[in-house]
């Protein structure tokens, strides 16, 4: 069950390459054997049916999670780690422009997909830079259905700060399956803006992706449609269009695009060229064009994780090590058997919360406190952010800071107090994701610590009353008082409790034959007694 697919090496000149031999780049070729696997999944398929409730064979997977996919984004520190020291802000919003695109050319060879996470997942990773500094990455699934992903990216040493979510909706459209990426990713220069708490914030979206051929012919992967980058205080706004091939012409990962002033709608830059290879900016006052961005000449630098030993059950690459490992053996019974399990373990949680009534929370992450006036005011759309405060006045501080929230670096002990206890086991699997309700059982508690020492506010050192409440006292003042006043508008109940009965008080205040609505003339509802 063989899969024949590759990415060909690229030339340096792409104006020397056709769209035909473009064509070949990022294929697949599905072998008959395949093919006839892939009629299994026609009965589930409607045009515009929702991919995320379809399963689909694993020989298509990458042997890899969407949280650790979306890492793809910082692997080119070396167009990230300057921009924050670019004084004019026109060329620190190009190279803001230039970084976005940098990553998109890093892909599995052929069309795969990533393993979609669990509810509760998390994945973090780390960078090590030339200059002894370091990027940090957090990420956790806070939502399932519909699927949102949610990440953290920081580098205190450059003042630059990544908050983002990932909402892919996947869609079938006959022979092509898309996965509409929408969601934001917030990159913010904390050395810059007007307001120093804030910092100078970008807002950025992505791409479509699509699957052509995925039941007869060639898969191929494309990305398409518009995506913008955006700076509200620079009033700058970069429009980029990834273009699909069409059916007659044009040519396969071809981008077109301007970067514009959104104040006076003058045009500054054009952007043109090969998203998987050469990039090119165009001066329009100038008219001077040159590279932007060479895809097939420049290296990634992947991330670095914890190795497997370290990492919780729910880590994404330990939670899938099995699957993963089977789909790059290309035994795809296997992979499908231990794919099937975690996701018969999610749904079992799933119907353990719905039973107790147990509503989900992430552990890492929490609710935007968006809207006008708001902490957080602008950034709604990210929905969930990281749920810690960074705010050291050194970098040596943001890193400690960082570092608690959860294990990131090798040999780091895991902070057992950040973590929301399991509810019960489930299959002998770990069971975080699956929350206590709040009358639920709480973990022992840790020794006292002053208020607002703890990184994350979980209401842990919130004062909460010992023992029952001590009984009223009923030659107290105030006793007495109340009980005078319910005396004077009531008679005593005669089974001898200690009710106070008003039925009698009040039928003697109705006015005779009863009470009759009077919003309107030819009202004929009548309200009575119902006890007498």
């Amino acid at each position: 069950m063989g899969l024949v697919s590759g990415r060909r090496r690229a030339t340096s000149n792409a104006s020397s390459k056709s769209s035909g031999d473009e064509a070949d780049d990022d294929t697949t070729v599905v072998e008959p054997d395949q093919g006839n696997v892939l009629m299994h999944i026609i009965s589930q398929l409607r045009p515009g049916a929702d991919l995320s409730r379809v399963v689909l064979p694993t020989f298509i997977l990458e042997p890899r999670s969407m949280l650790e996919r979306i890492t793809n984004f910082m692997c080119h520190p070396e167009m990230l780690l300057p921009i924050p020291e670019i004084d004019d802000p026109v060329q620190r919003f190009v190279s803001v422009v230039k970084f976005y695109l940098s990553g998109w050319h890093i892909r599995p060879p052929g069309v795969k997909k990533p393993l979609n996470p669990i509810l509760g997942e998390i994945f973090t990773c780390y960078w090590e830079f030339p200059d002894k500094t370091k990027g940090y990455y957090i990420s956790e699934q806070t939502s399932h259905h519909p699927p949102k992903s949610s990440y953290f990216y920081m580098v205190p040493g450059h003042n630059i700060r990544v908050d983002g979510t990932l909402k892919p909706r996947s869609k079938f459209l006959g022979n092509s399956a898309a996965s509409m990426m929408e969601g934001t990713a917030i990159l913010t220069l904390l050395n810059r803006g007007k307001d120093p708490a804030k910092g100078e914030r970008y807002i950025l979206t992505q791409p479509n992706m699509y699957a052509r051929g995925i039941l007869f012919g060639k898969m191929k992967y494309e990305l398409g449609d518009h995506s913008f980058v955006r700076c509200p205080e620079l009033n700058l706004a970069a429009d980029i269009e990834f273009k699909t091939k069409g059916w007659v012409g044009g040519t396969y990962n071809a981008i077109g695009g301007t970067i514009k002033n959104e104040k006076t709608g003058e045009v500054l830059f054009e952007l043109s060229g090969l998203w998987s290879d050469e990039m090119f900016i165009r001066d329009v006052k100038t008219g001077h064009k040159e590279m932007f961005f060479n895809a097939s000449r420049s290296k990634p630098s992947p991330p670095l994780c914890r190795p497997l030993e370290e990492q919780d059950d729910r880590e994404s690459q330990k939670l899938w090590a099995k699957t993963a490992q089977a789909v790059k053996d290309r035994n795809h019974e296997l992979a499908t058997d231990e794919k099937t399990k975690i996701e018969d373990m999610q749904r079992e949680e799933a119907a353990l919360r719905a039973n107790d009534g147990v509503e989900w929370r992430p552990r890492l992450f929490r609710r935007v406190k968006g809207g006008p006036g708001g902490s957080e005011e602008g950034e709604e759309d990210l929905e969930w952010i990281i749920n810690a405060q960074i705010d050291g006045h050194t970098h040596e501080k943001q890193t400690t800071q960082i570092l608690a929230i959860y294990p990131i670096l090798q040999g780091q002990q895991h902070n057992k107090r950040i973590s929301i206890p399991p509810r019960a086991s489930i299959s002998g699997l770990s069971t975080h994701s699956v929350n206590t309700p709040a009358a639920a059982s709480e973990p022992s508690a840790p020794k006292a610590a002053s208020p607002g020492a703890d990184l994350i506010d979980f209401g842990q050192n919130d004062s909460k009353p010992v023992g029952p409440e001590p009984p009223l006292d009923a030659a107290h003042k105030s006793t007495t008082k109340i009980q005078e006043m319910l005396s004077a508008t009531g008679t005593k109940s005669e089974n001898k409790g200690s009710l106070i009965d008003f039925h009698e008080n009040m039928r003697n205040n109705l006015p005779a034959g009863g009470v009759k609505r009077h919003d309107t003339s030819e009202s004929n509802d009548e309200f009575v007694d119902a006890l007498g």
